[in-house]
């Protein structure tokens, strides 16, 4: 997989040898020999990661990060710090600044292509989520996110495999305030544990008495349950290789023994951090699917949803399709009376009543204004005259309580029944409707008409 990589380093020699270690590999590179340049360049060009060198005049490494992670459009970017410093406090002060990773120079470069191809691909997937909510919004189907890809996760539920008991208590020791930690020891109750118990994150041992961590992260991986859960890899000092097999089956992030307290919860705050943002995305992108195909008064679905419903029913053409049209009646009469407050109290109370008296198979509908449908599938036109004479009566039975009304309104609905026939056309059969429902307005309201057809 390629990607949009920026280099930054105010060494040109290091520029250029990064520079050429990733074009050989097919990344698309462009560089930065400082801070501002860099931030710039993030603005103009959007990358998709970051290369970050620390020790830079002027402006360094972590002052860099923290303005990248500081702004909404650029936070959720990956930045790996690429340096000389090899202390372990430079290390925390990176993580701490917002970095995903911190690699010291002489860097392998299985680990450095493994890692950026590992959080580039993370990225994509926040990047699709971001597209989708930005075109949700533009549409006016929902509201910008209003917090930001910074704001504190908050309390995360952990499941920490691990057969160690040193290791154990380490982690328990520096999560358990603040985080909620299950341990198991054996992976196979690890799967179990994981697909149903909604976890935040998964801590993995890598270094498992005769087991394999690796194949317990490609069966998370690999289930729909888990496939979303960031992992966390624990990692013998020195392991390159095993840590390149975790970053290319999908594990999120590592880290190496010794286990440091500081590092250990810097990057668990990073990925629930990253795990937050992305339901976030999703549930504003969840909210704007749901604007779309429903009616935000009532709750049903719109018109435009029936409309493709009824198309898919009647191209499958082997089963009866009918088709029920209501309006209320008098409705004008109720908002000029009571106001527009009341009547919209009033389509809420019908809305409830038509799901209250239809089956689950059945599409009830908004179709506009004070007219409602129901789409009945495998429903000849006999069977839904009847429903449709049982939601009458449910209607014209009980008056309407109204929310700041001393009295109830009495409502009635008029309804108008057709059923497809052979080659029908969504505008056939709800043509028919309409004429039916216009039948039983003109006799006198407060009752069902049948097409005749």
């Amino acid at each position: 997989m390629t990607a949009r990589v920026l280099v930054v380093d105010d060494i040109p020699a290091n520029v250029k040898l990064l520079e050429a270690r990733l074009g050989a590999e097919y990344f698309d590179v462009s560089t930065a020999n400082s801070g501002e340049q860099a931030l710039a360049r993030i603005a103009k060009e959007a990358p998709d990661i970051v290369l970050l060198d620390v020790m830079m005049p002027g402006m360094d490494g972590f002052e860099v990060c923290r303005r990248i992670k500081s702004n909404p459009e650029s936070a959720h970017l990956p930045v790996v710090m690429v340096t000389a410093l090899d202390q372990i406090s430079d290390r925390i002060q990176g993580l701490e600044a917002g970095a995903d990773d911190f690699l010291t120079k002489p860097v392998n470069d299985l680990a450095l292509f493994a890692r950026v191809r590992s959080l580039v691909r993370l990225k994509t997937m926040v990047d699709e989520l971001r597209l989708r909510q930005a075109t949700g919004e533009s549409m006016g189907l929902g509201e910008a996110a209003t917090r930001s890809f910074n704001e504190p996760p908050g309390r995360g539920r952990i499941l920490v495999v691990e057969d160690r008991e040193q290791s154990v208590s380490r982690v328990r020791d520096n999560l358990a305030d603040d985080h909620d930690i299950d341990v198991v020891s054996q992976t196979t109750e690890a799967v179990v544990r994981a697909k149903g118990g909604d976890y935040d994150l998964v801590i993995v041992s890598l270094a498992l008495d005769k087991q394999d961590g690796l194949r317990f992260c490609a069966t998370l991986r690999s289930l729909e349950a888990t496939r979303q859960t960031p992992i966390l890899a624990v990692i013998d000092e020195g392991d390159t290789k095993r840590m390149v097999r975790a970053l290319d089956i999908g594990v999120n992030d590592y880290l190496m023994r010794p286990i440091e307290r500081h590092e250990l919860c810097a990057r668990v705050r990073t990925q629930l951090r990253r795990r937050r943002y992305a339901e976030r995305l999703k549930q504003s992108l969840q909210l704007s699917l749901e604007l779309a195909i429903t009616d935000q008064l009532t709750g049903l679905f719109n018109r435009r949803y029936m409309s493709r419903h009824l198309s898919t029913l009647l191209s499958e053409g082997a089963k009866p399709v009918s088709f029920l049209m209501l309006d209320v009646d008098f409705f004008k009469q109720i908002n000029d009376t009571y106001g527009h407050d009341v009547g919209d109290e009033v389509l809420k109370e019908f809305a409830n009543r038509i799901s209250a008296n239809v089956r689950g198979i059945d599409l009830a509908c908004r179709f506009g204004g004070e007219e409602f449908v129901v789409v009945m599938p495998d429903t000849d036109l006999s069977f839904a005259y009847l429903v449709a004479e049982r939601l009458r009566q449910s209607v014209a039975d009980a008056p309407f309580v109204l929310n700041g009304e001393s009295r109830q309104l009495p409502v009635t609905i008029s309804i108008g029944v057709a059923a497809s026939q052979s080659g029908d056309t969504p505008e056939a059969l709800l043509k028919r409707a309409d004429k039916a429902l216009y039948r039983a307005k003109r006799e006198g309201r407060n009752r069902v008409a049948a097409d005749a057809a």
